[in-house]
């Protein structure tokens, strides 16, 4: 790739060379200009970042498990009081009519790596046409970042959301593809008029998080420039006059939030934005994915932050138990079991979600509560006769499980599961679950001991062989573009019995995380292992763990292309196994998996690879500043899709 200058927008942001001139329909001059009055903003986002890894070194010092905020407290970038909050004392938002039923949600980019223009948006096809109440089309955890996918999703997005010609052609092909495959699977066709069906599923876009800098814009000086911004800004300018003229919401998913001070940054970004494109104060709604311990311990505070945007939490589970395992690093008593068992009825799991739908059922003070959406049914039909239907039984046990508890809707991964797993809201029929009565929350010691809860359940030499080889898996799809892939351990490859994951971001970190503290706290393994030569109440020692790495590594190089793309052996999978090893044998454990494979987006190098890592790590572990931007801006990136084909 050649070196060349960036262009701006204005004065202060920059635009990587050849990108701004790639995708004229999408970083606009409206877009260029909306970004810039939510510039000022990246400031204030970079000390709360600060202030993240601050908390979490300060907690790892002082050995200090979370805890609930002080009631007398102010929230911090708000003049409300933490009482106030949980007493439901703030100005909430009405549900619009298109959210109040979302029985399925379906999670998935809209667009694909290395693909043509016409291939990429089925994507969008499959979504819309697939008979969910809504999608959330991600441009954070399950969106590749490789090359400029970040655009190529907009771009898809804007495509379908203005109806473009382009776009309802490949609809019309998709439409009688999918219901050729509702023919063999349910014995009929599950699309009756397809340009209907495409009204049917409400748009949701999920940015990329607060702690993540964009790859194609920043600061001029070279200083990383929020994704966030970049993403919403894009999103929102290019699609809410359609939107809203098709009688629609504008509608996000927000990631990654640990505090309550965090949701008034975003209710500040989302202000802005509305007054800069006059938007009325309120237009765009929000869905806050609870993904991280510290944010269960301010719920009602974060949806009192949000206010008039917010209208519901979403209770994830790997981004979670993630959250929970770094929380604790430093707590030698605080150990994982195997990950199978980390179930949502599991120890803090449930404490967990319990929590979350007794926020949404406190009332604001017009009496309003907001939605609970449950979290990923990640199976997808696809395997034997007999693997299929014993993970379809699974995924309908699940959402009917979490239909009890009081979830309005959940989510799926794959649109196949859309037509499994909503029939279990039908049969209910009530739109949502708003205002089921639950015990008020509380705020006591015990309910800070139950957000941590640890419960028996096993830890095993065959537990760790599976995060391994599932974490190194996702490593590798992760370099390939694919942050959205189909996953199993390695010794499941070619037993259709075991079906494959659907799995994002999230496998990858919290597969790490869990081996990091089983290794490093010294977790006694609570069965033998013959083929390991481990008894009962052995420790997983470094060796022990070197080993298995070697081994999970040599089935990945030897399985067929069908599992671990044969391109991938000599140029992504090793660079995942170097992050990998250093992350899981260095004593201080990095906040983020994402930031080693972001650093390496788009190489291929093994020794530019380590040369990174290692700078992100000494880096990390000498000033507590973590290495976001983009180590290759200043190159101009390989644009996979021409200009001329995708512009009228």
């Amino acid at each position: 790739m050649k070196n060349s200058t960036p262009r701006s927008f204005g004065e202060t942001i920059q635009v990587r060379r050849g990108v701004a001139d790639a995708y004229p329909d999408v970083l606009t001059g409206e877009v260029g200009a909306a970004i810039a009055a939510l510039a000022p903003l990246n400031e204030n986002r970079r000390d709360l970042m600060r202030a993240r890894i601050e908390r979490r070194a300060a907690r790892a010092r002082d050995r200090q498990r979370l805890t609930f905020l002080d009631p007398e407290s102010l929230i911090g970038g708000t003049s409300l009081k933490v009482a106030d909050a949980r007493a439901g004392r703030f100005e909430g938002s009405d549900i619009p009519e298109d959210l109040r039923r979302q029985w399925i949600q379906g999670t998935g980019p809209a667009t694909r790596p290395h693909a043509s223009p016409d291939h990429a948006l089925r994507n969008v096809a499959y979504a819309l046409l697939s008979g969910a109440d809504g999608w959330m089309f991600d441009g954070e955890d399950a969106l590749g970042q490789i090359s400029t996918m970040s655009l190529d999703n907009q771009r898809n997005l804007k495509l379908a959301i203005a109806r473009d010609p382009r776009f309802l052609k490949v609809a019309e092909k998709v439409a009688a593809e999918m219901n050729e495959w509702g023919r063999t699977f349910f014995g009929r066709a599950i699309i009756e008029n397809w340009l209907d069906q495409l009204d049917t599923t409400t748009k949701i876009f999920r940015p990329r998080g607060l702690h993540l800098d964009d790859r194609h814009v920043r600061l001029a000086g070279g200083v990383g420039f929020s994704a966030s911004i970049v993403d919403v800004a894009t999103y929102v300018v290019n699609n809410h006059e359609n939107l809203r003229g098709q009688g629609a919401s504008i509608v996000l998913y927000l990631p990654k939030i640990q505090t309550a001070e965090e949701a008034a940054l975003w209710d500040r970004l989302l202000l802005t934005l509305e007054a800069h494109r006059s938007l009325p104060e309120g237009a765009i709604k929000v869905y806050v994915l609870v993904e991280q311990l510290e944010a269960s311990f301010q719920l009602m505070e974060i949806r009192a932050a949000l206010g008039r945007h917010f209208v519901g939490f979403n209770t994830g589970r790997w981004d979670y138990i993630n959250s929970v395992s770094d929380a604790l690093a430093w707590d030698a008593g605080f150990v994982n079991p195997n990950i199978d068992a980390i179930t949502m009825t599991y120890g803090y799991m449930r404490n967990y979600e319990d929590r979350v739908r007794r926020a949404v059922n406190t009332p604001d003070r017009n009496g309003r509560c907001a939605l609970w959406q449950g979290g990923m049914e990640p199976n997808i039909p696809v395997g034997s006769k007999e693997g299929v239907a014993s993970g379809m039984k699974r995924a309908i046990a699940g959402a009917e499980r979490e239909q009890r508890e009081g979830a309005s809707g959940k989510w799926v991964a794959h649109w196949k599961m859309v037509h499994i797993v909503r029939p279990v809201w039908e049969k209910e029929g009530a739109l949502n679950q708003l205002g089921r009565p639950f015990p008020p929350l509380t705020y006591t010691p015990a309910d800070e001991a139950a957000l941590v809860l640890l419960e028996p359940a096993p830890r095993t030499v065959r537990g760790a062989r599976d995060l391994l080889s599932v974490a190194l898996q996702y490593g590798n799809a992760f370099g390939q573009g694919m942050q959205a892939a189909a996953l199993k351990p390695a010794d499941f490859f070619g037993n259709d019995d075991v079906l494959y994951l659907m799995e994002d971001m999230a496998t990858g970190e919290i597969r790490l995380s869990i081996l990091w503290e089983w290794l490093h706290k010294k977790a006694a393994l609570t069965a033998a292992d013959a083929a390991a030569g481990t008894r009962e109440g052995d420790v997983l020692s470094e060796a022990l763990l070197l080993r298995l790495l070697d081994e999970e590594y040599a089935k990945l190089l030897s399985a067929s292309s069908r599992d671990v793309h044969d391109n991938s052996k000599s140029t992504t999978l090793p660079i995942a196994r170097e992050i990998v090893r250093a992350y899981l044998f260095g004593d201080i454990k990095p906040p983020w998996y994402v930031d080693l494979l972001n650093l390496n987006l788009d190489n291929h190098d093994l020794n530019v690879a380590r040369a990174r890592i290692s700078a992100y790590l000494e880096e990390f572990a000498g000033s507590g500043s973590r290495i976001t931007a983009n180590l290759d801006f200043d190159r101009s990136p390989v644009i996979a899709q021409p200009k001329e084909s995708l512009t009228p």
